[in-house]
């Protein structure tokens, strides 16, 4: 950059940074916000001007189609803008209020009902001016309408404009809502756009404050959607941004770690009982030489499908760490993974004469004690556990490298709080979940990625039938005849206790699932009752229940005996979905399948067959109960055609938008509120490469083109960056 362009460059920068800092002001400090209303405004987590702008409206008033009530068409759905005559409020029997509402203009009457909302009767008054939107009947002498949507409106909404409803609460109307807006977007006029200029013109962006001003006051839905797209786009960008820049140790002030890779990780290659495959040599390299790179904080993810070998390149990794002296810490979601890891791993580890060691909720006191010393004083090298990783009194010398499997079962803070224990430490997550293109440069897009598509050992497979009550016996018979073959069968519940609500659990049948949506909430399958069931209809067979309530050492003694054949049937929930691995275990029935996602059931049924027998799983389901085909049995049905964890990836986003992807929530502490991750693939591919070719013109942001970008990274998302910092 000349001098001529720096000195013209600083005003704006200086400009961009004073203004920006007025939505960080508190809300406080804006007119008509003081007292119970600023208390009502913090309940809906808005705390700062910014906070405000992005409470956006959820849904709009189209005033600009209004029509006069003797225009209204019946049986349509219209908006129409009347002034109110009379309210009154009806007791036709008990129990039942009516709250009759006549609207006038200068056309004729409308008459509103309102069922069981008495509360209208003292909100509406003769005088209020409203809008109410409504499918248009005749009776009585009236045109009417029942139960309508309405708005009372202020002088600022007038007919011919497209009004916002915005989200409110106790002590917040939405007119005042509207008019605290309005004063926001009047603070922040002048707003400086941090983006460059150049950059908004090649994607043909509005600007920041023409965003924010249209998001809430639009003059048509074209401008609204021009807005929503801007903000998604930033979003997308600064999100990106932060996730890049958190993994530049210099910038972060700390030291990371050049791992070493010598004799450790030789004599653990040479202990492995089997040769590495092209996928695991490649996620290998990649992460020795991420490791191997001090100046970069590693942010890897290795994925890969149910049995694709994700542990024995884990275990490569956790040698390089023994070579260069430091220290590694594996954290599983459950102890039964946990244990798992330890007995696949551990003998790898001692072949190498690498210390490691199993800390869960059920070690022995004694035991943890010998551990957290171990890991404090640089004794241990490798720790494997669940949670109990997470105490205050595990402290690590000098950890070097932090292993999260099955990451989205973890909050966030539980990932910030182990990787604090050890500030500058490269990350690898594990996970089985796909990971659709769209969320992996978006939410994802800090983390590097490893795939491994193929097994090692392809095993016999599964084959997946979708099954209606009537046809159990078709699921029982194969259980039948897994077990006289010597083989081990699993049934899956939502419940442990038929008391138990549900609410926890997945749905995946949407409200327009007419027909199948009511069957979907027939009774749901538990382990308790479910285990006497069995007990009757397998009198010969061994048939014992396990689930998350149950004692740690009682799980192990469950999982044990299912593994040696002493129990043959096991009613469980989805605690078996990761970690429990029983090569005869070939049969599994899945109870209302409707109610899991698809990523827990892509997983469930991976836990059959795993070894030289073919497997089968069998999901029962209501959604056919209808007679109807619905949009829950495609979904299904998806899983019986397919067994591409990748394709149901992509699958689920297409159906689920930007919510429950695959059983993954949330990324680094943060959830987009404008990203439609279906929808907006092009923003998202654009938005990638605009990150990294900011970074490539300025890699920390530094310059004075860019100061304003690095300042709005910093503001949105400065918390990420203690996620590695450990401060």
């Amino acid at each position: 950059m000349g001098i001529e362009t720096a000195r013209y460059a600083v005003p704006r920068v200086a400009g961009s940074l004073l203004h920006a800092s007025r939505l960080n002001d508190d809300v406080a400090r804006l007119k008509y916000v003081s007292g119970a209303r600023e208390e009502a405004l913090r309940r809906l987590g808005i705390n700062t001007v910014a906070d405000l702008l992005t409470h956006i409206p959820r849904r709009y008033l189209d005033f600009s189609h209004a029509c006069t009530i003797e225009e209204a068409p019946l049986g349509e759905v219209c908006t129409i803008v009347a002034t109110v005559d009379r309210v009154r409020e009806k007791h036709p029997r008990p129990r039942l209020s009516v709250v009759e509402v006549f609207l006038v203009d200068e056309t004729g009457a409308l008459q509103l009902a309102f069922f069981k909302q008495p509360w209208i009767a003292r909100e509406l008054a003769p005088g209020d001016r409203l809008a109410v939107i409504g499918k248009v009947e005749f009776a009585y002498g009236f045109k009417q309408m029942s139960s309508p949507h309405y708005e009372k409106l202020d002088e600022r909404a007038q007919a011919g404009t497209i009004v916002p409803v915005h989200p409110v609460g106790e002590g917040v109307t939405v007119a005042w809502m509207r008019r605290i807006v309005s004063v926001a977007l009047h603070n922040i006029a002048g707003l400086v756009d941090a983006l460059p200029a150049r950059l908004r013109a090649r994607r043909g962006l509005m600007s920041a404050q023409a965003a924010l001003r249209s998001i809430h006051f639009p003059f048509d839905f074209v401008e609204r959607d021009r807005a929503r797209e801007r903000l998604a786009y930033d979003e997308l960008l600064y999100l990106q941004l932060a996730l890049r820049l958190r993994n530049d140790a210099n910038l972060l002030g700390i030291t990371g770690y050049a791992h070493e890779s010598g004799k450790r990780v030789e004599l653990l290659r040479s202990a492995l009982p089997f040769t590495l495959t092209d996928e695991q040599e490649a996620a290998v390299s990649e992460i020795l030489s991420d490791m191997a790179d001090g100046s970069l904080i590693m942010n890897r993810l290795l994925l890969g499908d149910v049995g694709t070998g994700k542990t024995a390149v884990a275990c490569v990794a956790l040698a390089s760490v023994a070579d260069t002296g430091t220290q590694a810490c594996v954290m599983a979601p459950t102890g039964v993974l946990a244990g798992q890891y330890a007995v696949k791993c551990g003998p790898f580890l001692d072949a190498a004469g690498i210390s490691w060691a199993l800390l869960t909720g059920a070690t022995p006191a004694a035991e943890r004690s010998r551990i957290v010393e171990a890991a404090g004083t640089g004794g241990l090298t490798v720790l494997f556990g669940t949670h109990a990783v997470l105490s205050e009194d595990v402290i690590f010398e000098r950890l070097s490298l932090v292993v999260i499997d099955e990451q989205h079962r973890f909050g966030v803070g539980q990932r910030n709080t182990l990787r604090s224990k050890g500030p500058g430490a490269d990350l690898l997550v594990m996970t089985a979940t796909p990971i659709p293109r769209t969320l992996a440069l978006s939410v994802y897009g800090d983390l590097e990625t490893s795939i491994i598509r193929t097994r090692p050992s392809a095993g016999a497979g599964v084959t997946t039938h979708v099954l209606t009550e009537a046809n159990r016996d078709i699921a029982y018979g194969s259980i039948r005849e897994a077990l006289a073959a010597g083989m081990r069968a699993y049934v899956i519940c939502p419940l442990v206790e038929d008391s138990d609500d549900g609410e926890e659990l997945d749905d995946i049948f949407d409200q327009a699932d007419d027909g199948a949506q009511g069957q979907s909430h027939g009774r749901l399958h538990s382990v308790a009752s479910e285990l006497p069931k069995l007990k009757r209809a397998f009198p010969d067979a061994s048939v014992a229940a396990l689930h998350g309530r149950m004692s740690n050492a009682d799980k192990d003694r469950v999982i044990e005996g299912f593994r040696s054949g002493e129990i043959q049937i096991l009613v469980s929930t989805t605690v078996v979905e990761v970690g429990v691995d029983v090569p005869e275990a070939t049969v599994m029935v899945i109870e209302n399948g409707e109610r899991f996602g698809l990523a827990t059931l892509h997983q469930l049924r991976g836990r059959v067959g795993r070894g030289r027998w073919a497997g089968t799983c069998y999901i029962m389901t209501h959604a056919k109960a209808s007679g109807k085909r619905s949009t829950a049995q495609e979904r299904l049905e998806a899983l019986e055609q397919t067994g591409d964890g990748f394709a149901l990836a992509e699958l689920d986003l297409r159906l689920r938008h930007e919510g429950e992807i695959l059983g993954l929530r949330q990324h680094g502490g943060v959830a987009l509120r404008f990203v439609d991750l279906d929808a907006d693939g092009d923003l998202i591919e654009a938005a990638h490469d605009d990150a990294v070719e900011l970074l490539r013109y300025a890699p920390s942001l530094q310059s004075v083109a860019t100061m304003p970008v690095r300042y709005e990274v910093i503001r949105r998302y400065g918390d990420v960056f203690r996620e590695v910092s450990g401060g």
